[in-house]
């Protein structure tokens, strides 16, 4: 069975309803980045950036995973797939995707907020969108954060998804600008004879190797073209 890694951002998500954080009218619009997602904003208002994320977590919870989500899934009855997401929801696994890799994390968890706990691998499920920083901590006693990568933040699984990618047969970027660095070098890991794709709509050669075969299409519109295409030959 033939290996497919499917790199998804923040345009996979959009289609069912979860506001980007880089397009105009995106979150970031909003909110100042320094105030909501550094580590010297938690230091400085925890509170203030607990409620961004808790409205962020209401929103996700409250959207589907859309048609795009479920063909990926769907994928699994004819390749070995790996989801490797930019993306903080878990549209992916609620869709039915067996194996994803969160590399900014995952919003429906917590962790410590204790020194070093960037790196940490003891997660908390949230029950519901709320976060409280009086009410939920860590048996150590320190607030519970949102399992997320803030800017200025390690990406811990990085070394993972590079592994992941350097094995597929089948690539597929989708919905992602490729302008966050250091995920956005996974596009050049891939092995010589991978089949590569790249769905977005504003794709083109200017952001991907001549490798990839670039759909310049919504992520559901690319994925059902690429499902027919690959499941038919």
């Amino acid at each position: 069975m033939k290996k497919m890694v499917i790199f998804s951002g923040a345009g996979m998500s959009a289609e069912s309803g979860i506001d980007t954080f880089r397009d105009r009218g995106g979150l970031w619009e909003n909110y100042n980045i320094q105030e909501v997602a550094t580590p010297e904003a938690w230091q400085r208002n925890p509170e203030l950036v607990q409620r961004f994320y808790n409205e962020r977590r209401r929103n996700i919870l409250e959207a589907k995973p859309n048609l795009a989500h479920r063909i990926i899934a769907k994928l699994e009855e004819y390749f070995d797939v790996d989801v490797i997401t930019q993306n903080i929801d878990d549209l992916h696994e609620r869709a039915g995707s067996q194996n994803v890799i969160h590399l900014h994390g995952n919003i429906r968890l917590a962790k410590s907020s204790k020194p070093h706990a960037q790196y940490s691998n003891e997660f908390y499920p949230i029950i519901g969108w709320e976060l409280d920083v009086e009410k939920h901590q860590c048996p150590e006693g320190y607030p519970l954060r949102p399992h997320v990568v803030w800017f200025g933040e390690a990406v811990p699984v990085y070394e993972q998804a590079i592994h992941t990618v350097q094995d597929a047969d089948i690539f597929i970027v989708i919905g992602s600008t490729l302008s966050v660095y250091p995920v956005a070098g996974l596009i050049h890991e891939i092995p010589q004879g991978c089949e590569a794709y790249y769905i977005d709509p504003q794709a083109s050669h200017a952001r991907v190797p001549a490798q990839y075969e670039c759909l310049k299409m919504n992520a559901t519109e690319g994925m059902q073209q690429l499902f027919e295409k690959l499941t038919t030959h």
